[in-house]
């Protein structure tokens, strides 16, 4: 069951027996794929493809991770429960989490734990009531 209060879920590119999962570039991968399920639809078939805001690529403590909001699975179940099985089936870690914006400028810090940010997503902090799985 989900807190009702969590705005993502982290899948972390650990398994749950604290291996590095592989491929390298799996989470830009599982983000591609579901670069279509946006706010508003599919993106204009004149613009560039990109990630969904819903499902958006990362680094956290420096393990590759995709952060899920929890928005993809009101408006697109299915797809939801894609990703989710994605990290079932292949035994990954998932903590959720809410990321909480920073002022411009400041220094990325956790109010539990540090997060690196990947140049794709936006800069913020981590606050995660479930910190200790992120250290397993």
């Amino acid at each position: 069951m989900i807190d009702p209060n969590v705005k993502q879920i982290f899948i972390l590119g650990v398994t749950r027996s604290g291996k590095v999962f592989r491929p390298s570039d799996w989470a830009e991968r599982l983000a591609g794929v579901m670069g279509s399920f946006r706010p508003g639809g599919a993106q204009n078939r004149h613009h560039p493809a990109s990630y969904s805001p819903w499902c958006v690529p990362n680094t956290l403590n420096g393990t590759k991770c995709v952060v899920v909001h929890l928005d993809l699975r009101e408006a697109e179940p299915m797809a939801f429960d894609f990703v989710m099985n994605f990290a079932r089936d292949n035994d990954l870690q998932t903590v959720e989490a809410c990321l909480l914006p920073i002022s411009e400028g400041g220094l990325i810090q956790s109010l539990q734990s540090s997060a690196s940010q990947a140049p794709q997503a936006p800069q913020a902090e981590l606050l995660n009531d479930t910190s200790a799985q992120l250290q397993a």
